[in-house]
């Protein structure tokens, strides 16, 4: 295993807060006693750690989700000399953690480490995509909703009840919003302050009624009007600026995902049935 880490930095929303993420693949690498002010939620990838903490020894293993406290001192290093160990880590304020729950100030976890394979593939999927293109909407979309999950699931704290009144209402003033400032959006958080709400409720009350968060909402909305832009005879890189995508790998990305061809290719195939 190839030793090395990288830091990316993704920014919950347009001018909204930022939060770490580490994507680390280490041989032999041993960390010195250290202590964070954030929560340090971590998904092992490969190999095993264990991890000095509270007093004791904790081990991962492929799957598992380590959820370390603020301020609590810990160590980690490879269970073995030969496997080394590879994980995703992101370092997320107690008060993300707290929306969506009924108890106030800083969640706690009885167990650091989790058995829940749906949110750990969740989290290391939404890593993944965050920590190559940290799209500040997209972000605040997935990672406060994952850190609730985390604390609803597994923390003490309480749950706060998931029916939100007016939901589809709440739903369709947050759509007209994101379509028309589809370039820069505006972040989710001032939102739900507009509305009298958490941000947790304005994702479930848009999540019910859409059936997808607001960052997967706007992207496909925007490739809608990118493939007018296209058809249209503009460049791609032209398009991924005018209708809000980061860059045009960005749009590539969504443009696949949504009509399953390249932006490049579906503007080559209307004008070739344009001349024709």
């Amino acid at each position: 295993m190839a030793e090395h880490a990288r830091w990316t930095r993704a920014r919950l929303g347009r001018c909204g807060p930022s939060l770490d993420l580490l994507t680390a693949n280490f041989e032999r690498h041993t960390y010195a006693p250290h202590a964070h002010a954030e929560f340090t939620i971590g998904v092992c990838v490969g190999g095993s750690e264990i991890i000095d903490y509270r007093g004791g020894h904790i081990s991962t293993g492929p799957g598992s989700i380590v959820v370390l406290a603020p301020g609590e001192m810990h160590t980690g290093g490879p269970a073995t000399l030969t496997d080394g160990y590879a994980y995703r880590a992101l370092y997320a304020d107690p008060a993300l953690l707290a929306d969506g729950t009924l108890n106030a100030g800083t969640p706690h976890f009885r167990d650091p480490v989790l058995d829940d394979p749906e949110l750990a593939a969740a989290f290391r999927a939404a890593h993944t995509v965050l920590s190559t293109c940290p799209d500040p909407l997209e972000a605040e979309s997935r990672l406060p909703w994952l850190l609730t999950a985390l604390s609803r699931r597994h923390s003490t704290a309480r749950s706060a009840p998931d029916r939100i009144p007016g939901a589809a209402g709440i739903a369709l003033l947050v759509r007209d919003r994101l379509a028309d400032e589809l370039t820069a959006p505006p972040s989710l958080s001032d939102l739900a302050t507009d509305l009298g709400l958490s941000r947790y409720q304005l994702l479930r009350a848009f999540r019910t009624t859409m059936g997808v968060p607001p960052y997967a909402w706007l992207a496909q909305y925007r490739v809608e009007r990118a493939r007018g832009l296209l058809e249209a005879g503009l460049r791609p890189a032209e398009v991924a600026t005018l209708v809000g995508f980061a860059d045009q790998a960005h749009l590539t990305r969504w443009f696949r995902r949504v009509l399953g061809v390249t932006p490049a290719a579906y503007r080559n195939s209307v004008q070739d049935a344009a001349r024709s």
